[in-house]
């Protein structure tokens, strides 16, 4: 008995110490301000030791630039309004989100989160469970809102672990973050972020939201399935017979009423329309939505994606409110907009100091620097593609732990490993789906994920004593065989060569 205690204390003391880690690093606008000032001492520092590489495309001998220089003061100063507006992230986020807060304000989202939970058969609960929760991740936390306390409160009903189908709803909403049928804000923005790290070594390259989609499609089922074995084996037979008393449920969990119905079949009336319009835009080969060579990838719809999903997703939120009742008038509209632009402002702030740390490390030639030098070491390390990503989704995976933000770990690591890989013949478009399975796995028991507090109280609710620990021990397996299933998922993928998304290849060649 005293070595199990001895054990459970280590445990816990490690989850202390990683809740205080996480806590003690400023907020991720200032580590991005820091960070910013710190490229502009070092582009000096480097300049005054005289750092340089030969740039492996070009051959050309790169030098650190002084910012802190009469010359370099000046483009700081000039150019510091066009780094925040130019920054390739923020507007396509702006945008998605307007789309997507029509959808959410109006209902919609909230509709088809209850559609698909409450009519699944018994024996699919568990994985419709963990599947929507994954689709939920197209919308901002509705799956953190709704899908996990309903999870718990559909479970419950048919007898089952109340705790058991919130736990599913969480791997399925967090663990499963980097997987999904339909592009979501989260696409946009990360693609935004590699492209601005890409053009720290090729100022013309393009990362397309689109860029993962085929493994995100992959990722989808695997995820759902390992969910729902470790649920149904692992989670639930360890949480044994739910004995406890709750109190009565929150209605807002019932059926949907005839009006919603009808609202869902007129956004699906809406979403077929649209469909039909873009199927006569792609089929015929001078059709309006093909690309100006006649392709596919170069079509508006691939490589304007953004605007197709803030179309859709307005489109469908108008026709679902304007029946339903949520939307009376344009107003009504507008105000669904302008509530998904106020769940922005932090991300605004962030996005400010992001994009002057990025266009200064752009412009210091540090990028480059560092890149050369770490692809320089790594080659000569000779450990091979497979254990090479393995360990980039290690890494990506511990710094969750202490770093919540997806995109805020995404823009620091980004400009450092974009680079590096791209010299050593690795797409960008690698480098980021890597990066995405790393940061999701750690998600479901990591204390800085923003809605850990949230999901102890959903928890608490069923069982007064749960606490961080009592998290943290129902989700490890989860954690454990998402690590698992992706990594063998991604070197079947390399193996195979399969496009990650596309026109998004595993490898790059830098031109000449």
């Amino acid at each position: 008995m005293g070595k199990s205690k001895n054990r459970i204390g280590i445990f816990q003391r490690m989850l202390n110490w990683t809740e205080r880690a996480g806590n003690a690093l400023p907020h991720p606008a200032t580590l991005f301000a820091l960070f910013a000032l710190s490229a502009l001492v070092l582009s000096a520092i480097g300049h005054a030791l005289g750092w340089e590489v030969i740039h492996p495309g070009t051959n050309e001998i790169i030098r650190p630039v002084n910012l802190l220089s009469h010359d370099g003061i000046h483009r700081v100063l000039l150019e510091m309004v066009d780094n925040f507006t130019g920054f390739a992230p923020l507007g396509i986020v702006l945008v998605a989100m307007l789309g997507i807060g029509i959808a959410e304000q109006s209902g919609l989202i909230n509709a088809i989160i209850r559609l698909l939970v409450l009519n699944s058969p018994k024996h699919l609960l568990t994985f419709v469970v963990v599947f929507t929760g994954i689709l939920s991740n197209v919308a901002s936390d509705v799956g953190y809102v709704l899908l996990i306390p309903l999870a718990g409160v559909i479970f419950l009903a048919v007898g089952r672990h109340p705790i058991a189908g919130m736990a599913a709803a969480f791997a399925g909403v967090s663990g499963g973050f980097s997987a999904n049928l339909v592009l979501g804000t989260v696409d946009p923005l990360l693609a935004g972020l590699s492209q601005e790290a890409a053009r720290i070594l090729n100022p013309i390259y393009e990362v397309n939201p689109t860029a993962n989609y085929f493994f995100m499609v992959a990722s989808t089922f695997v995820i759902s399935f390992a969910g729902t074995f470790v649920t149904e084996k692992i989670v639930e037979p360890r949480l044994g017979k739910y004995n406890g008393v709750v109190e009565e449920q929150d209605k807002s969990f019932d059926k949907l009423s005839k009006t919603e119905k009808k609202g869902l079949l007129y956004a699906v009336l809406t979403l077929l329309t649209i469909i039909i319009i873009t199927l006569f835009g792609i089929i015929p080969e001078d059709g309006y939505f093909r690309g100006t060579d006649g392709g596919l990838l170069s079509s508006p719809l691939i490589r304007g994606v953004v605007a197709m999903l803030f179309i859709t997703a307005s489109a469908m939120g108008i026709a679902y409110g304007f029946t339903t009742g949520a939307f009376k008038n344009d107003s009504d509209v507008m105000k669904g907009m302008s509530a998904s632009m106020k769940t922005l402002a932090t991300y605004i702030v962030l996005v400010f100091f992001a994009a002057q740390f990025v266009a200064y490390f752009k412009w210091s030639n540090l990028g480059i620097i560092l890149a050369v030098n770490g692809a320089n070491l790594l080659m000569s390390s000779d450990i091979g593609l497979i254990p090479l990503m393995i360990l980039f989704i290690l890494l990506s995976a511990a710094i969750n732990m202490l770093m919540g933000s997806a995109s805020a770990k995404w823009a620091i690591l980004a400009p450092i490993f974009i680079p590096m890989f791209m010299i050593m013949g690795y797409s960008p478009e690698l480098s980021q789906v890597v990066y995405r399975i790393g940061d999701s796995v750690t998600n479901v028991i990591s204390p800085m994920m923003s809605f850990f507090a949230l999901i102890i109280a959903y928890i608490q609710k069923y069982d007064p004593k749960a606490g961080i620990g009592t998290i943290i021990a129902t989700m490890v397996p989860y954690s454990f065989v998402f690590l698992l299933l992706w990594i063998i998922l991604l070197v079947v993928w390399l193996l195979l060569g399969i496009p990650l998304g596309p026109g998004a290849g595993i490898h790059y060649v830098l031109p000449n």
